[in-house]
């Protein structure tokens, strides 16, 4: 690998993945980059060899690495980029702060940005899957972000130019997103905070929150408008399709969908990025042959398999 240029912050070679995902899997990236702060980073995608890939990653809960790991520079941003400040409805989050972090103190300040909070996750991914939740998403109230490009140069994206759609936007390529500014609407704290409780309660009787999970496995089929919003109250959800499928509670080695909502890839011990994917795959094969769906993923998959040495 080339020459890495000179940092401020941390640089660590061959660093395993696996704690630093919600799934627990993953090989070995050749870098990990966690700069100090905007100009540590921004000098260094300057200055880094153009043959030399990069990754950004947040805290890893909507991500299967591989268990071959990453031929790049994976770079986490840490708390040089979690700041939260709040001006009237305007809320500007950095990358690295947890989206439930960001919906609590906006509530705090009688901003309703609540969609956020059962996200799992961090800004900078839920801007770039354009998260959502409860009929809200990202695309409602995102106004612009903040990102360095692959030449170090520090730029404002308006939302429209990341043309956001259903889990999904566009960045220039190997951009990282430092920050965004959201435009929340006006409520009452208590109200707010009382609205976060019933989705969590909602959630957790629903949802395998207390597994290992990166989340929502697949997107659901069809019917989605541009933001990301459901045309029809009757469109098909991935969970369903699964079931049909018969593939609720299906295990393959250490993973699982889950027997609570099928539509969860869960690691019940010992799976490997292998064991996961391979379901997921299964279950893709599985719904095609029942329904005719193709299932997408919603889950980020990343890196290379682990080499066969035989």
């Amino acid at each position: 690998m080339s020459t890495l240029p000179d940092v401020r912050g941390t640089l660590t070679p061959n660093r395993v993945l696996s704690d630093l995902t919600w799934l627990r899997v993953g090989g070995p990236a050749d870098w990990l980059f966690q700069p100090a702060d905007v100009a540590d980073l921004s000098e260094f995608l300057r200055d880094l060899s153009e043959d030399v890939s990069v990754f950004p990653m947040g805290v890893g809960s909507n991500l299967i690495v591989r268990d071959g790991g990453l031929r790049a520079v994976v770079i986490r941003l840490g708390r040089g980029f979690n700041s939260i400040s709040i001006d009237g409805t305007r809320v500007t989050a950095g990358a690295a702060a947890l989206d439930a972090h960001v919906a609590r103190r906006a509530a705090d300040r009688g901003v309703d940005l609540t969609f956020l909070r059962t996200i799992p996750g961090a800004i900078g991914g839920a801007v770039c899957m354009n998260a959502g939740c409860y009929g809200s998403y990202v695309a409602d109230h995102l106004v612009e972000v903040r990102a360095i490009l692959r030449t170090g140069e520090v730029v404002t994206l308006p939302a429209a130019d990341l043309h956001l759609a259903y889990r999904s936007s566009v960045l220039p390529e190997g951009a990282v997103v430092i920050e965004a500014v959201f435009d929340g609407q006006p409520g009452e704290a208590a109200v707010l905070h009382a609205r976060m409780e019933d989705q969590l309660a909602k959630r957790d009787a629903t949802q395998p929150t207390k597994d290992r999970t990166a989340g929502s496995t697949f997107r659901n089929p069809a019917g989605f408008s541009s933001t990301g919003h459901a045309d029809d109250v009757h469109d098909l959800k991935a969970w369903k399709v699964i079931d049909d499928a018969g593939m609720r509670g299906a295990i393959r080695g250490g993973a699982q969908m889950s027997p609570k909502h099928s539509n969860f890839l869960v690691n019940i011990g010992g799976a490997t990025a292998a064991d996961l994917e391979g379901l997921g795959e299964e279950v893709r094969k599985k719904v095609f042959l029942d329904s005719g769906i193709e299932l997408q993923w919603e889950i980020k998959r990343v890196g290379e398999p682990l080499a066969d040495k035989t």
